[in-house]
């Protein structure tokens, strides 16, 4: 007698109801498994993706607290649009009047200070524009003047915020040189080194960017290239599906005295690219 696919004997029947039994039960097994391993997603700045600062203190943190972290790296902008719409549950970003604003307009409960390091004007080594000093104005009046080439982030970036800030300062055209890249810290350096062009960029980047090729720090140490970041828990009221409580555990713990030593103890040839600002 010839056997149908569509009918099972009882033996198959029995066998086939056991085999279900069997993956229910390893399926009731492997769901709370799944659930005592929670994540959040924070949206971040490149240059703390790109320096290799997350590299360095995320696992720390999910040692200590059991808590997987996605990173998407972004503009802090583009990071900050992510976290209004709910996409974040942590925002890691580094333009203060922007995260004042995010959070007077009920996106956060509160700002931390987390850490600070400091812008850097670079550019080629032999400096065409003469450009070499402290005075980030200055510097800028001066690439104008000669019409230089100058590489922008032009992503609305915290970086990007900041060179614009410095332009208004600077009252001068930018002039024929400059060229938006729309582009992350890591990229626009490697534009700039390709082109042998002058370039803002933070400290951390480019401590940790490898294909330096002709570029050279040729302006630091003004005050006003200071670069502080702030963390920000999403605030659940807004969008209460966000892992507030997952949120606050990563905010807590890298504003804690652990989570700073982790940020201080990150260093690319002996020399610290991020330095501790939480208020003790």
């Amino acid at each position: 007698m010839k056997w149908s696919g569509t009918v099972l004997s009882s033996t198959r029947r029995g066998w086939g109801v056991g085999v279900a039994a069997l993956l229910l039960g390893a399926l009731s097994w492997v769901a709370p498994a799944a659930a005592q391993s929670p994540s959040i997603v924070v949206a971040s700045t490149t240059s703390t993706e790109q320096s290799g600062l997350f590299g360095h203190i995320l696992p720390e943190f999910s040692k200590a607290s059991g808590i997987a972290v996605k990173v998407v790296a972004l503009g802090t902008g583009q990071a900050i649009d992510m976290a209004r719409r709910g996409d974040a549950d942590v925002l890691f970003v580094h333009d203060k009047a922007a995260e004042e604003k995010f959070v007077a307009d009920g996106f956060a409960p509160r700002r931390f200070d987390v850490m600070y390091n400091d812008f850097v004007l670079v550019g080629p080594k032999a400096d065409p524009a003469r450009l070499r000093g402290k005075d980030i104005v200055a510097a800028l009046q001066k690439v104008a003047a000669t019409q230089a080439p100058f590489v922008s982030r032009g992503d609305k970036s915290g970086t990007h915020a900041a060179e614009l800030r410095f332009w208004q300062q600077a009252g001068a055209d930018k002039g024929a040189g400059y060229k938006e890249c729309g582009c992350g810290m890591g990229p626009a350096l490697n534009m700039a080194a390709a082109t042998g062009s002058y370039l803002l960029a933070d400290r951390g980047t480019w401590l940790s960017f490898k294909n330096k090729a002709d570029l050279a720090v040729l302006v630091e140490g003004d005050p006003r290239l200071f670069n502080p970041y702030g963390v920000m828990r999403v605030s659940a009221a807004k969008h209460p599906h966000v892992k507030s409580a997952e949120a606050q555990q990563f905010v807590d713990w890298v504003i804690s005295p652990a989570g700073q030593a982790a940020i201080a103890s990150y260093k690319i040839n002996g020399e610290q690219l991020f330095f501790p600002s939480a208020a003790r």
